[in-house]
């Protein structure tokens, strides 16, 4: 064999057919696959960017400004009024078809809001030789008034309106009803110059001014099961008098106190009952009251004055446990005479009208002008509400002009949901959250300071937790243990972000929140024994023979931990009941409430931080340990060698070159506890307050979303503030995630040249 037949080398040709169809198939591949990645990447960022956007859409509705326009569109809706004499009560059915006006001179008047056209009147029938001497309205809801008249009696009617379908079409058909019968009730022995009215199907008031005697007459009314037939009692007395002949009465719906508009500006507070007596005499203005009108409920006063002031009072217990009225707040008004106020018939809403023709509408939960828009050149006469809020009605001169209202979420402000607020009924402003209550004239309460600090607080117990077991747990595992005992540690500990959380709050709230009462003092006896028994076998084991220390295999000796933390877990429960009776009085949650005066719930934070906590641990766990793991073996064996010992290594050179990875382990961990609802929802007690307190619950913004979504009616304002808790959620979230990011790039950028 030749020289040049031996070191002949086989040439390799990359250009064949076969070559050039592979190379063009993992091109096709890699291509494909960027685009994939690129195309999921983008995907991703507009599917956040389009839940940004749509929640902003549900949201951005209950900040638009309230409209007033012409009914028909931009040609005003103006006719003339219907019969004769001046307004008394001027009011809109529920659809807006139909207006009511009552006057002076008795007539009781149906007409069609658009057109002015009558479709019905009734003349108040009296006795020759009286008059109406006083009008009295019970509520604009209740559409129940009265006539006070010249002999010392009453009148009281009801509007109402059937609603009938013939052809498939409604037909509104108006018509009045005596709720007490026809005949007129003696209330009074002279003319009824001021009338105050209250009542309900089975009991009702009214409360009449004549010279300067206040008279009283209660009606209890039965029906007979037998016959159908309503019985009447009446009963009769007289009331003490005010200090001055008032302007106008009014009664609480529950019958409690009688309330009166007095010359100079002051307010007259009389207490009724067994001994009615005058319990408060005010001064709630420098000029004359020129509105004095109940709030829907009955709860809250409103007063207009000539000085163009808006004020709100309801009673509020006082030191002496005494309920006392008081002025609440102001609302923003220009200085003009406030001629015309009603209320809305669903809502704590207050429509006025000035002197100078200036429409405005507030909202007293909010303390918001709504809107403040010039109707007329001058006053008005007469002003009423639709129902729905959503019409007005106004008479100005000898013309009506009907108006339509947008004015959809007014009892919404940025200091009703971040600020205290005065609710009705409250001794002081306070953050609340009441969405929905029984009775119609609720005032709904969407504070969402106690659901965002309830969200905070679970978080933080559930970190407390989480944190220090997590990243020590993640340290020894990816530093310290041997990789066989690794490779079965950190699978089980990964396999627990596996269980899902609504199985974690059901046993968190039916078996740890009852076995944590029983066993509150053990749990604490816990935590201080644990540690102690573990440092107490580390010691002990470091000193023992190395005949016996060798019979575990290296690395394998913190297996051994496991019996020794069951065991101080069952000696410290078992400690709880000499404690408890030793320094708790035989139990401790009763003695926190009786004599630390720390009230205790059973679904409290100390629950959800333990079951929170469990459900948090795998995460950060996996993430932290895997950082710590990835760090590069020559950086420690370096370090080794330079004479550091293990610990210094950690601390100094494996834990900064993994910050970046631990930091993002923290911050998802976060996340997970601020976005987390089923643990929440079953292992507290749901309850929106606003405590620091381990031992009470809390309501997150995400348990309250998956509470009340469901209940709550589209497009209503319960429904939109519950998009805007979920908006609140989503910013946070974000901001803090994008703060992470910027933490974490500085961390890598600072150790990354380790």
């Amino acid at each position: 064999m030749s020289i040049e037949q031996t070191n002949t080398v086989p040439e390799l040709d990359f250009n064949t057919p076969a070559q050039r169809r592979l190379r063009q198939a993992r091109m096709l591949k890699d291509k494909l696959a960027a685009s994939s990645i690129a195309i999921g990447g983008i995907s991703v960022i507009l599917a956040v960017v389009m839940i940004f956007f749509y929640l902003l859409y549900e949201v951005a509705p209950l900040f638009r400004s309230a409209e007033v326009a012409p009914w028909g569109g931009e040609q005003e809706v103006s006719y003339a009024v219907p019969g004769t004499g001046s307004t008394l009560y001027l009011a809109v059915e529920e659809q807006a078809e139909i207006g009511f006006r009552v006057s002076d001179a008795g007539e009781m008047i149906f007409f069609d809001t658009t057109s002015g056209q009558v479709r019905l009147t009734e003349q108040l029938a009296l006795p020759e030789g009286v008059e109406i001497t006083s009008f009295s309205l019970l509520s604009e809801a209740s559409q129940t008034f009265a006539f006070g008249l010249s002999d010392g009696s009453a009148k009281v009617i009801k509007h109402n309106y059937k609603a009938s379908y013939p052809n498939g079409q409604r037909v509104l058909t108006p018509e009045l009803v005596y709720p007490v019968g026809e005949a007129p009730l003696q209330v009074a022995d002279g003319p009824i110059q001021h009338l105050a009215i209250n009542g309900n199907s089975d009991e009702w008031a009214l409360i009449a001014q004549s010279g300067s005697t206040l008279s009283e007459l209660s009606l209890e009314m039965t029906e007979n099961f037998l016959t159908g037939e309503v019985e009447i009692e009446e009963s009769r007395r007289n009331l003490p008098s005010f200090s001055n002949a008032p302007n106008k009465l009014v009664m609480t719906p529950d019958h409690r106190w009688l309330l009166a508009s007095l010359p100079q500006g002051k307010i007259g507070v009389m207490t009724l009952g067994n001994e009615p007596e005058v319990s408060q005499l005010l001064e709630a203005s420098k000029g004359n009251l020129t509105s004095f009108e109940l709030l829907l409920g009955g709860n809250s006063l409103i007063i207009g004055d000539s000085k163009g002031r808006l004020s709100q009072w309801f009673f509020v217990r006082d030191d002496a446990n005494e309920y006392q009225l008081t002025h609440i707040r102001d609302f923003d008004h220009h200085a003009s005479d406030i001629t015309n106020l009603t209320t809305e018939q669903r809502r704590k809403g207050i429509i006025t009208l000035s002197a100078d023709g200036m429409l405005n509408i507030y909202n007293s939960t909010a303390n918001r002008q709504v809107l403040s828009e010039p109707l007329f050149d001058g006053a008005a006469d007469a002003i009423a509400l639709a129902p729905r809020a959503n019409a007005l009605l106004v008479q100005h001169g000898d013309r009506l002009s009907f108006w339509h209202v947008d004015n959809e979420h007014p009892e919404i402000s940025w200091s009703a949901y971040w600020e205290k607020v005065w609710y009705e009924g409250y001794e002081e402003p306070e953050y609340t959250w009441q969405s929905s209550a029984s009775n119609n004239d609720f005032e709904p309460k969407y504070s969402l300071m106690p659901l965002a600090f309830g969200t905070l607080k679970a978080a933080f117990y559930a970190m407390l937790l989480a944190t220090p077991l997590a990243i020590c747990g993640a340290i020894y595992t990816a530093y310290f243990m041997v990789p066989a005992m690794r490779r079965k540690v950190k699978p089980f500990i990964e396999l627990m972000e596996a269980l899902p959380t609504v199985i974690l709050g059901f046993l968190a709230g039916l078996w740890l929140a009852p076995f944590m009462e029983a066993n509150l003092a053990g749990i604490f006896v816990c935590l201080l024994v644990i540690p102690i028994a573990i440092v107490l076998f580390g010691f002990t084991w470091n000193n023992m023979p190395n005949k016996i220390r060798f019979l575990i295999p290296e690395g394998w000796d913190a297996a051994l931990l496991v019996p020794v933390v069951i065991l101080a877990t069952w000696l410290g429960l078992g400690l709880a009941g000499p404690v408890e009776e030793a320094f708790f009085g035989g139990h401790m949650p009763t003695w926190l409430s009786n004599e630390v005066g720390i009230p205790y719930d059973q679904r409290n934070a100390m629950v959800v931080g333990i079951a929170m906590g469990f459900a948090v641990i795998p995460t950060i766990f996996s993430i932290t340990e895997d950082a710590i793991f990835a760090v590069p073996k020559h950086l420690s064996y370096g370090s080794l060698a330079l004479g550091a010992t293990a610990w210094q290594t950690l601390t100094r050179v494996v834990l900064p070159t993994a910050s970046p990875g631990i930091f993002s382990a923290l911050m998802i961990g976060m996340g997970r506890a601020v976005g987390e609802t089923m643990i929440v929802l079953m292992a507290t007690g749901n309850t929106p307050i606003m405590d620091v307190n381990i031992f009470e619950g809390m309501r997150t913004l995400a348990a309250n979303i998956a509470v009340e979504m469901p209940e709550s009616e589209v497009g209503s304002t319960h429904y939109r503030t519950l998009f805007l808790a979920a908006f609140v959620l989503f910013l946070f979230t974000f901001c803090v995630n994008t703060l992470a990011e910027g933490i974490r790039q500085h961390l890598r950028k600072k150790y990354g040249s380790l």
